[in-house]
């Protein structure tokens, strides 16, 4: 029974940080490395993450800066996020990109709200779906005579428990991306 309590709240540690990566990629008009993430740059023929190029950093609170090693990636790089189309227009000086963040209207803000409430959401069914499958493996336990009715229930409790504290960590990160989201 343990190991089936463990096993959940393994996947279900799996899952927040799923959701994490998810969330920082909701712009909030704050300059951070993490917008970049995702970008892929041809790198002599292979598709590298845009940060094992150049050295990604946030110049102020409206602009980020990359510094490509390979003075000859400059132009690859600038390419490599105007396709990835997020919205950003990259100035390429010759050795260095900056790339400016635009502020957000407070129409695109609630949007990103609302996109951020739903990631949480998503990331609630996937945690009740682990529970689900527990709670089955528990039940499956019992009808095996490997489990009592008594154990069986208590390891509900302690699914659900664990269930409990991972939703309210969601809600607690989405809460805090709404308020980054709304902060001007």
């Amino acid at each position: 029974m343990d190991e089936i309590i463990k096993e959940a709240k393994h996947k279900m540690d799996k899952s927040i940080e799923a959701f994490r990566q998810e969330i920082s990629k909701v712009r909030t008009g704050k300059a951070t490395t993490a917008l970049l993430d995702g970008i892929k740059v041809d790198y002599y023929g292979t598709a590298t993450p845009l940060n094992q190029v150049g050295n990604v950093s946030v110049l102020d609170a409206h602009t980020l800066s990359i510094t490509p090693w390979d003075k000859n990636m400059v132009s690859l790089i600038q390419k490599a996020i105007l396709i990835a189309d997020l919205g950003y227009n990259p100035l390429n000086d010759g050795t260095n990109i900056k790339i400016p963040i635009p502020q957000l209207t407070e129409e695109r803000r609630k949007d990103l709200g609302k996109l951020a409430k739903k990631f949480g959401e998503d990331a609630k069914i996937a945690i009740r779906n682990i529970r689900h499958k527990a709670i089955d493996e528990l039940k499956k336990l019992e009808k095996n005579k490997e489990l009592s009715e008594d154990l069986r229930r208590d390891g509900e409790v302690d699914v659900q428990k664990v269930t409990d504290n991972h939703v309210e960590t969601i809600d607690e990160i989405v809460a805090h991306k709404e308020k980054e989201i709304m902060e001007i």
